[in-house]
């Protein structure tokens, strides 16, 4: 009987669906989640980018470092093995694929470094005891092989880049990527041509779209012919002049329901297929701010990007270390009904050389009164160059401070209440 009770109750075991790679599941609502290339935006967004959303990027001036997250979205693609769609009306697709930051692998170069300290300490003694010494300091090393040409870190969720080096032509080159640029695809003259109150290049773009999604499997309509894959989507500088909209000209323009037409449409061909997007637009440019409002409603995930370049806040020492603000505009609420608030929404970004950081401002701050640099109350001193009738008025309204609820009434003073 006994043996019957131990064999009856077992621990029932989910079965486990194989995730793509470089993805993973969220821990608040179950959806798949693939990283930005930022770690740190991964963290402030609720721990990547959901499959099947979208991210819109407020451009900064210059468009500096909007560029720049468009670029780490899509070099991420690349080391985890996912399909690329690059659209753009300004610079060829190409040149962005070229553009891309070279990824840094922290366990090849662990691993260089620690056998180069072991040849350097195996040179002083014997050879047996240098053999001993190096398999004692590389144990952890020992299953590895000594020579790494390949990404194996693309089980990984996240990367981080190298900005100052580009990737090799050989990695560019080892996913499918489908690039789509306006003025190859749309002639000029019918650039802003009527499609059913749509921008005829926002047409063809989404045509572009919907046929990738659905010749490689990306909709589960017909299965993919090799592992299954994501289809990263970067739209570069989208509803620009360039694509052929003027939201940024005027402030009634004739395709108002261009941008917003195309959005829905977009966000229902991510909804059913394994894809995200990321899109840039430059919403400073735009005179009519109800129709920005609209867009970043249609999209899942909004941030902008305040760059300190020709700004006042430039020579403000609190900013010293970093290149602008980071603001979160809109999360998405996903398979739940509120969505993950973040613990600040102070945040500013820096790019150094190797790394593009979004931190919490109120540690700078803090950090910044706590060295002394600024004070946030007079001084208790009043210094020699106050007038004579400003210490004795200040001296006054001292006296009548002084007498608080716990101070005794003295002759002939009296509490108000």
């Amino acid at each position: 009987m006994s043996a019957r009770t131990g064999t009856s109750f077992q621990r029932r075991r989910r079965s486990q669906r194989p995730l793509v790679p470089g993805t993973r599941p969220s821990l608040h609502n179950g959806q798949l989640l693939l990283s930005t290339g930022v770690p740190s935006l991964d963290y402030i967004i609720g721990g990547g980018l959901a499959v099947g959303t979208i991210l819109l990027v407020e451009e900064d001036r210059y468009e500096s470092y909007s560029r720049v997250l468009l670029k780490y979205f899509l070099a991420e693609g690349i080391v985890c093995g996912h399909s690329l769609f690059i659209a753009s009306a300004k610079d060829q697709p190409e040149l962005i694929l070229q553009e891309l930051p070279a990824p840094l692998l922290d366990d090849v170069i662990e691993i260089e470094e620690s056998s180069k300290e072991r040849r350097d300490h195996s040179e002083d003694i014997t050879s047996a005891t240098a053999l001993q010494h190096s398999m004692s300091i590389a144990w952890r090393y020992q299953n590895l092989p000594k020579v790494q040409t390949t990404l194996t870190s693309s089980s990984r969720f996240g990367h981080y880049y190298d900005i100052s080096k580009t990737m090799s032509f050989e990695l560019q080159h080892s996913v499918n990527c489908h690039s789509f640029f306006l003025p190859d695809e749309v002639p000029v003259d019918l650039a802003s041509a009527d499609c059913s109150n749509m921008n005829f290049g926002y047409v063809k773009l989404l045509r572009a779209i919907q046929r990738v999604i659905r010749e490689e499997g990306f909709d589960g309509a017909s299965p993919q012919t090799k592992q299954r894959s994501i289809l990263r989507i970067g739209i570069h500088s989208f509803g620009s002049v360039l694509w052929g909209d003027d939201v940024g000209l005027n402030e009634n323009p004739e395709s108002v329901c261009s941008l917003t037409k195309f959005l829905y449409a977009l966000r229902g061909l991510l909804r059913t297929s394994l894809s995200a997007c990321i899109m840039t637009v430059p919403a400073y440019l735009s005179q009519n701010k109800a129709v920005i409002g609209r867009v970043a409603r249609l999209s899942d995930t909004v941030i902008g990007l305040e760059s300190f370049n020709a700004s006042e806040r430039e020579t403000n020492p609190i900013y010293k270390d970093y290149h602008g603000l980071f603001h979160v505009h809109q999360l998405p609420r996903l398979n739940c009904l509120i969505s993950d608030v973040p613990d600040t929404k102070d945040l500013a970004f820096k790019l150094k050389r190797k790394l593009f950081t979004i931190e919490d401002l109120n540690k700078q701050v803090k950090k910044f009164l706590w060295k002394g640099k600024m004070r946030l109350h007079l001084p208790p001193d009043l210094s020699d160059t106050v007038s004579r009738s400003s210490k004795q008025n200040v001296a006054e309204s001292a006296k009548l401070l002084s007498s608080g609820c716990g101070e005794m009434a003295r002759g002939k003073r009296h509490l108000d209440f």
